[in-house]
């Protein structure tokens, strides 16, 4: 039975790599940050009590910003596969916190890669590290490929490209087997809330239901490569089965704005949007809506510009051309952009539903204003 070690644990691709190496028969460790609050709401359906037999499902805590912890779990766990998913990995933010970006996203791979070595597994342990197309940044080519130089344009960006080039050079200088993904936009319905795509499903479920009334978004204009997060995570696991170590761009060669994809999730809920205005003035406005049982109307405004969502380096168009992927892996993507964009409406319409069933029953609850 192989063993595999999964940072980021909690995380969406987390989740979703940890399900699908358990049902290839994987034993699954995941490292998770110790917190006053559950935050384990993506996993909990894989949990097994350790104390029944045959548990193939074991968490850990810890934090890729701690050396000691890192090093006394890979020399415990003596994994197999590392999966190095954890990371602070909202780009707005890590303009706020450019150290902990750097720290975590940066430092934290080089200290999974130290720790194998210090534990001896240096030919035994499989890396696969989490590279992102934020690393192209300013493209310097339309669609990028694992030959694009590389631009970052944010802390977040630049940190991951320290992570990329040590997985490089400790992969040549000590003949380890480190595998970089150069992962395109995913998403799903375990998106972070404060991730645009989510953002937007969740707003207009909310707002179909009359529990909010406005979108408060950054720049529309932008173009990101979308895809969905379960496609994703098989790419990673076929990554770590090669004969040799190689990198990769895991992407659907297809790009959107921002603002198409909030038209096709209102379209989901049977409502037609138009733009008017430019930049900050800019609005989206129903036009119709077809669904009774919403409570949109005509020519209301349910998407306005707050600059403070604007980044101070922006990233305009990413395209990734997956066909490298596609011809030694044998991967290429599953779910089409419009599939996605209903199943991420779809399970924000259930999951306020829910919490308004929980309402009428007299229970408490809480809804999160946006960020």
């Amino acid at each position: 039975m192989k063993k595999a070690l999964i940072t980021g644990i909690t995380g969406q691709d987390g989740a979703y790599l940890a399900e699908h190496l358990l049902g290839l028969g994987y034993e699954v460790h995941g490292i998770k940050r110790r917190a006053s609050l559950f935050n384990t709401d993506r996993i909990d359906h894989l949990y097994t009590d350790l104390h029944q037999d045959a548990a193939r499902f074991i968490l850990h805590y810890g934090d890729l910003t701690d050396s000691s912890n890192i090093i006394r779990l890979i020399a415990e766990i003596q994994p197999d596969e590392i999966y190095n998913l954890g990371a602070m990995s909202h780009v707005q933010v890590s303009f706020s916190e450019p150290e902990y970006a750097a720290n975590v996203d940066a430092m934290g791979l080089l200290r999974i890669l130290e720790a194998v070595r210090l534990a001896g597994l240096s030919q035994k342990t499989r890396i696969y590290q989490a590279s992102t197309s934020e690393m192209y940044g300013m493209v310097q080519q339309i669609p990028q490929t694992e030959k694009t130089p590389f631009y970052p344009r944010s802390p977040y960006g630049v940190a991951k490209l320290y992570a990329y080039w040590i997985a490089v050079n400790y992969r040549e200088a000590y003949n380890m087997f480190i595998s970089n993904g150069i992962l395109f936009n995913h998403e799903s319905p375990l998106r972070g809330e404060t991730f645009v795509t989510r953002k937007i499903t969740r707003a207009a479920a909310h707002m179909a239901l009359g529990l909010d009334k406005t979108l408060w978004l950054g720049n529309l204009n932008a173009k990101r490569d979308w895809g969905h997060a379960k496609d994703y995570v098989k790419a990673m696991h076929l990554m770590l089965q090669q004969d040799q170590a190689d990198d990769f761009v895991v992407a659907t060669n297809r790009t959107t704005t921002v603002r198409h994809f909030a038209i096709m999730a209102f379209q989901r809920l049977g409502v037609e949007l138009r733009f008017e205005g430019q930049n900050e003035q800019e609005t989206g406005i129903v036009v119709s809506s077809s669904n009774p049982d919403f409570v949109f109307t005509p020519e209301q405004i349910v998407i306005r510009i707050d600059p403070k969502y604007y980044r101070p380096t922006e990233v305009d168009l990413l395209i990734g051309d997956y066909a490298k992927a596609k011809e030694k892996l044998g991967w290429e993507p599953q779910v089409s952009l419009e599939t996605l964009v209903e199943e991420m409406v779809d399970a924000d319409l259930e999951l306020v539903k829910r919490t308004l069933t929980l309402k009428n029953q007299g229970l408490k609850f809480y809804i999160p204003q946006q960020q």
